[in-house]
């Protein structure tokens, strides 16, 4: 099994950079790439909560889960 994020694909569709979104819920760069890119082994619903805020989207449309 796998959780897939899909954080880019939401950025994109609401044109925010990552420097941007990073600012706007108070995270690293770096942190926010690693979630991004799938490195992070958690998030906190705290930061999911700001994130979902900022980008005006539901929790379901940042991760898929893929069964493999």
């Amino acid at each position: 099994m796998a959780i897939i994020i899909r954080l880019d694909r939401v950025m994109a569709d609401r044109k925010m950079s990552l420097n941007e979104l990073a600012e706007k819920v108070e995270m690293t760069n770096v942190n926010l790439s690693n979630l991004k890119n799938g490195k992070m082994k958690g998030i906190r619903f705290e930061t999911l909560d700001a994130i979902c805020k900022v980008l005006e989207c539901q929790p379901g449309d940042l991760m898929e889960y893929e069964e493999k």
